[in-house]
């Protein structure tokens, strides 16, 4: 009984408990007893919140009353700790935070309340959301539910491990670089990184300030893609009036364009495959696939760098000014190495920035251009499934590349910030998952979802 309720849809979960069938805060209980068991050899949820249960005692009141607070009434779903939750210990992962409870809630939090889910905990994170890895020095490392050598990804890791081993049934990440897209892929569950701007960024630390907020985005994460959907409806500024059931019937024989190589990083052979799966896939059902690269998409990783890096950099310094020696490894060495790099500053750093965001314009609308026949894109989450702890560098093809090099293909989505869903796929021999993007023009996250979908229920991947 306790197995089948942890793998249970939130659509599911809320029959169950808007019809009495299971109370709030038994289906909390489950879920707190369950995150006792599998959390310690996991470390994807960190910090409880004090108030889950009488959150959920509050809950149950209200339909003893009659009264359904909103779709999510009563579901306890988690939350990465660079979002702001009220009373809710919130670090980033980073010793300056370590003891830091907002007062208030982000936006996206308010919403998720408002429609009556109930926030269980916070889950790990690199520090200061920087990815690839998570691992930070206020809560450690967070290990890959399908293989504890591995990482669970970055940065929103915590979140991904956390849903994949049933701690969790969803939860809220962010998306900078794939940090959404690459622990879903990594873990073996859904994921959507948004349109930049269509889910509001206020109260995420670091902020989205600047050139940021050209790829930045607040999304869900979960074991299904329809429950994606869902919290997509509760989170947008504008959600879209159509059912997903609409959107999946009116994809019809749309045009679908998929790619395995973008010029950037080469990838395994399995995750190639895994993208050809779910084109075949998408073309059994009557959609209209083509392989063919889209224009700009190389050009997207340099980009990345140009429009994002230094105002990122620059964020960190500025946080960490005067208290750099309780740094963690990786932002030490980041620091360090922006350090030496201002010794040899280039004057003309504005000026190079408004022409990266120029170039970036450019590309963009030249993508959007194609994109008015083509809606739909199929392509790798990154080159390889879940690479092992601490992995700088990894061997594809006989290649030696970097692992931001290797997630060049959700930088590129960022850059020109379309909405892009990640659905498990495939698995490797020795068990890992492997996910494959969905990216479609802007605004239009339930055609995204509704092809990721197709895909979903035709590969049958069985989720942890």
């Amino acid at each position: 009984m306790v197995e089948d309720l942890l793998s249970k849809s939130l659509p599911e979960v809320a029959f169950l408990i808007t019809s009495r069938a299971i109370s709030s805060v038994d289906l909390v209980e489950t879920y707190l007893n369950r995150i006792e068991e599998v959390n310690p050899a996991l470390n994807a949820i960190v910090t409880i919140a004090p108030d889950v249960l009488e959150s959920a005692r509050l809950c149950d009141s209200e339909l003893e009353r009659g009264h359904i607070i909103g779709p999510l009434h009563g579901i306890p779903i988690t939350i990465k700790d660079t979002i702001a939750t009220k009373g809710i210990r919130t670090t980033s992962g980073s010793r300056l935070r370590a003891d830091d409870v907002p007062q208030h809630d982000a936006p996206v939090i308010a919403r998720l309340k408002a429609a009556g889910a109930i926030i269980v905990g916070k889950t790990n994170v690199p520090e200061m959301a920087i990815p690839y890895e998570t691992d930070n020095p206020v809560f450690g490392r967070t290990n890959n539910p399908h293989d504890v050598s591995r990482t669970s990804g970055g940065s929103s890791g915590g979140e991904a491990a956390a849903i994949a081993a049933r701690l969790s049934p969803a939860g809220i990440g962010s998306d900078l670089a794939g940090s959404i897209r690459v622990p879903a892929h990594f873990c073996g569950i859904a994921g959507l990184k948004p349109t930049s701007g269509s889910v509001p960024m206020e109260g995420h630390v670091p902020l989205a300030t600047g050139s940021l907020a050209l790829g930045a985005s607040i999304g869900p994460m979960a074991r299904r893609v329809a429950d994606l959907a869902l919290l997509f409806s509760v989170i947008a500024d504008e959600p879209e009036a159509r059912s997903f059931g609409e959107a999946v019937n009116e994809l019809g024989t749309a045009r679908v364009a998929w790619y395995a190589d973008d010029e950037v990083a080469p990838v395994t052979e399995d995750v190639a495959n895994a993208v050809r799966r779910a084109a075949s896939i998408l073309s059994e059902a009557g959609l209209n696939i083509v392989e063919e690269r889209p224009p700009s998409i190389s050009h997207g990783p340099r980009l990345w760098v140009e429009l994002f890096s230094r105002v990122a950099n620059e964020q960190i310094q500025s946080f960490y000014r005067g208290r750099e020696q309780e740094a963690g490894p990786l932002v030490s060495a980041l620091l360090q190495s922006l350090h030496e790099a201002a010794l040899e500053e280039n004057a003309n750093a504005a000026e190079a920035l408004a022409k990266a965001v120029l170039e970036r314009e450019r590309l963009r609308e030249e993508l959007l251009r194609w994109m008015r026949q083509t809606p739909l894109i199929v392509a790798p989450v990154s080159a390889t499934p879940a690479l092992t702890h601490g992995a700088a560098r990894v061997d594809v093809k006989g290649e030696s590349i970097s692992v931001f090099r290797s997630c060049s293909y959700s930088q590129t989505f960022n850059v020109f910030g379309l909405p892009a869903a990640v659905v498990p796929v495939a698995r490797t021999t020795d068990g890992l998952p492997i996910g494959v993007q969905v990216i479609g023009r802007p605004h239009s996250e339930r055609e995204v979802l509704a092809a990721a979908a197709i895909i979903e229920q035709s590969a049958g991947l069985e989720v942890m």
